[in-house]
């Protein structure tokens, strides 16, 4: 997955970039601590991550002696819709719509959201194709096959 950066970032990178936009702020400590807590990581793995975090651009170090602190500079919400429009990239067009559905139904979601959801769908309804064009490899539509016998 891409960050709003648009690096790719690793799972591994992902759990590290949760912890430090959750704390903020944090010392290179504070981070092997919750991460060992967490995830059960050594120290040399946290650091490891934290470090390629660094190198990709999303969290910066300050300080000039230690202990050092590390913020994100990415943004959580940003990288977040980056990272699922990297993702709804990579998949036939004709598939997201049931991909979103399926996301919804697995995750707990907030009145509010609901409320934005449906407010989303009931605009995009009023200028919404019949049907969503293919965008997968030409002459192998193998997505319009699926859909037509509702898989």
């Amino acid at each position: 997955m891409k960050d709003a950066k648009n690096e790719t970032i690793t799972d591994s990178e992902w759990e590290v970039m949760r912890a430090i936009w959750t704390m903020g702020k944090t010392t290179s400590r504070e981070l092997i601590d919750a991460m060992n807590q967490l995830q059960g990581w050594s120290d040399s793995t946290t650091k490891t991550l934290l470090h390629r975090l660094i190198n990709k651009g999303a969290v910066a170090q300050s300080g000039t002696s230690r202990p050092f602190v590390f913020k994100p500079i990415v943004g959580e919400k940003e990288s977040m819709a980056a990272a699922a429009t990297d993702l709804f990239d990579h998949m036939c067009a004709m598939r997201a719509g049931s991909t979103i559905a399926g996301v919804i139904k697995t995750r707990e979601l907030s009145q509010a959201d609901i409320a934005e959801l449906q407010a989303i769908l009931t605009e995009k309804a009023k200028t919404a194709p019949e049907q969503v064009q293919c965008n997968c490899l030409p002459g192998h539509h193998m997505c319009e096959e699926v859909e037509e016998h509702g898989q």
